[in-house]
């Protein structure tokens, strides 16, 4: 679900990229969910060829090397077009490109786009078996449209990592020869049975293959990142070699990017570390063992909220002061209502200035509270907590309030005297090099300031 900031947002930037009709086009879709395309041109009061042609856009952009570069900035391409992009810069570069091409698509940094039209199956199964047909309703209703459509459409996944010739043949790209070069060029073909032949494709002509960049794969490289630098900020370097042992080692049995545990038996992380050190960082680490083969289990979900407290706590301690931070630390914490004393005498706070600041916390949304009546006299407690799931919400519409004002903000500095930057240096002398030199300084600030912000959304809405 997205938040109102978030949205804004979203919005900003597809304006700043597409233009205007677009970013309406993607602010409707934000804020009403899934439309036919008659409503959404009804309700953008757009004509019916902008409203397709701002539709393509969107889909075609799935909202480094130069070959990830043009992925990025054009959404989907050919092979034959990354090629030809890469050679109009430097004629030169073929053999490199196809080689780069190659190690994007190992590391699945690079994938096969979903297939446009996917066929997707009616929702009424029919069975002989009752109790097949009784499974098959339990699944129509945990799984909506839009994920049975999505799923239609992707790519098997022999296919999702694979190049294909336009001839139907398949590159091994695993199979290699004694001095490491692959046994075939990207031009030749072989065959490799029915499975790869355009009939499996629904068509006997040439197929035009779209590649685009595999956002969930950097995601998950960048969660791995955040898991081994927090464990190195709460612990030590060796701890962190061993999570990122563990990381690399049960990489390929991941299958989704949030995934809350990583097994692995703990020789993996010994060739760097003796396996006394290696067993300590595990104890440390809080990791449970199997008990039989000396395979262990690694809590990535608890890690990604241990970091998500700290920011919270960070942005807490900031905004409110040392005091303020201690209470929402201990509630944080404990996980359950306290009373307003109580908090007071654990956190060692002035029992006078406790109420004002919880009910500070609690108008901002890090706390909640509840009045307790006891008694005839309908004598009230105020008790207080923190619900860290409310919590994370707010934090990030926070967040994204925050980057869509910095990225206002640069736009501001950047239209400031713009005609200060297209004046050759030679000619930037005195006041004009000094102004020159404080207005970038600000906008290395700035752009270094977003850049944190869009580590710390990650936190919250990716990982």
């Amino acid at each position: 679900m997205a938040t109102p900031y978030g949205i804004e947002l979203a919005v900003h930037l597809i304006t700043s990229h597409f233009g205007n009709l677009v970013a309406k086009v993607c602010e409707n879709l934000l804020r009403r969910g899934p439309v036919t395309l008659q409503l959404l041109i009804r309700s953008t009061e757009l004509t019916p060829l902008q409203v397709k042609n701002s539709l393509l856009i969107l889909i075609q952009h799935n909202c480094c090397e130069e070959l990830l570069e043009g992925l990025l900035q054009h959404g989907r391409l050919t092979l034959e077009q990354i090629y030809e992009r890469a050679k109009s810069r430097d004629p030169a570069v073929q053999d490199a490109v196809q080689e780069s091409f190659h190690k994007l698509l190992n590391s699945r940094f690079v994938e096969r786009c979903p297939v446009p039209e996917p066929f997707v199956e009616p929702p009424a199964v029919k069975s002989s078996n009752k109790r097949g047909a009784k499974s098959a309703k339990l699944n129509e209703a945990s799984e909506t449209e839009e994920q049975r459509i999505l799923a239609a459409a992707a790519p098997h996944e022999a296919l999702r990592f694979s190049i294909l010739t336009t001839s139907g043949t398949k590159i091994d790209k695993d199979k290699k020869d004694a001095d490491g070069s692959s046994e075939m060029g990207v031009g030749e073909k072989r065959k490799y049975g029915a499975l790869d032949s355009d009939e499996e494709f629904g068509s006997k002509e040439k197929e035009v293959i779209l590649w685009r960049a595999n956002f969930e794969e950097f995601i998950r490289c960048l969660r791995h990142k955040a898991c081994i630098e927090n464990v190195r900020a709460r612990m030590d370097d060796g701890t962190a070699i061993v999570v990122r042992a563990l990381l690399d080692a049960t990489r390929s049995a991941e299958k989704k990017v949030r995934t809350e545990n990583s097994e692995v038996i703990k020789s993996e992380a010994g060739r760097s570390l003796t396996l006394d050190r290696v067993r300590a960082s595990l104890v440390q680490l809080g990791c449970s063992s199997s008990g039989i083969d000396d395979t262990y289990s690694i809590d990535l979900k608890r890690i990604i909220e241990l970091a998500q407290d700290e920011e919270v706590e960070s942005i807490v301690l900031k905004r409110y002061g040392r005091d303020a931070y201690r209470m929402f630390r201990l509630l944080s914490k404990d996980g359950q209502f306290l009373e307003t004393e109580k908090i007071a005498d654990i956190a060692f706070v002035d029992k006078k200035e406790t109420p004002r600041i919880l009910h500070k916390l609690w108008k901002d949304e890090y706390v909640q509270m509840e009045k307790l009546i006891m008694g005839t006299r309908q004598a009230f407690f105020m008790l207080w907590k923190v619900n860290k799931h409310i919590l994370c919400q707010n934090v990030l519409d926070e967040l994204y309030h925050a980057a869509l004002n910095l990225s206002l903000r640069v736009i501001h500095e950047q239209e400031q005297k713009k005609e200060l930057f297209i004046i050759p240096p030679e000619k930037r002398t005195g006041p004009l090099e000094k102004e020159f030199k404080r207005l970038r300084n600000i906008k290395i600030y700035l752009e270094s300031s977003v850049m944190k912000l869009d580590d710390a959304l990650m936190l919250f809405h990716d990982f």
